[in-house]
């Protein structure tokens, strides 16, 4: 037995289409980030960009579980002395960009590094219900479906 390794010409990429709406972020991020490092792949290469590219839309109305809307709190830092920085989960949504939730969710479930930034190219994330991928023909996903906990019952 040989152990199976990828080339880049053997590698194929499909697209898939994810509606956001009512989907608890967790779940959907770690979903989004097996199907973008290619995983669910039987040829799946741990050195290669193997995985699909996905988009997401209705990033905006994505679910949180608990009081994590409220609570979940995103730092980041300007580089100079006591710039830390801080906005809730819910400042974030309600902003100008609340597709920067699920890319933040899918990121950080991706491994950091070259191949990871690569990886993150491949996902598309739209607050609303249009996006410009139409002619990729994308197939969509009913994440909702696969598990009942997925969706957040309202």
């Amino acid at each position: 037995m040989k152990t199976y390794s990828a080339k880049a010409s053997e590698i194929e990429k499909n697209w898939i289409l994810i509606d956001a709406e009512d989907l608890v972020l967790g779940r959907l991020a770690a979903f989004v980030a097996t199907r973008l490092r290619g995983k669910h792949k039987p040829t799946y290469t741990p050195h290669m960009d193997c995985g699909d590219h996905v988009i997401v839309v209705n990033a905006e109305k994505v679910a949180f579980t608990g009081k994590k809307f409220e609570d979940k709190v995103y730092y980041w830092h300007t580089g100079f002395p006591g710039g830390i920085k801080q906005r809730t989960a819910r400042e974030i949504i309600e902003g100008r960009f609340p597709e920067r939730v699920v890319m933040k969710a899918v990121q950080r479930m991706l491994p950091s590094g070259p191949l990871g930034r690569q990886q993150l190219r491949n996902l598309k994330v739209y607050g609303g219900s249009e996006h410009p991928h139409e002619a990729q023909q994308p197939v969509t996903m009913d994440v909702a479906a696969m598990n009942t906990k997925n969706k957040k019952a309202s």
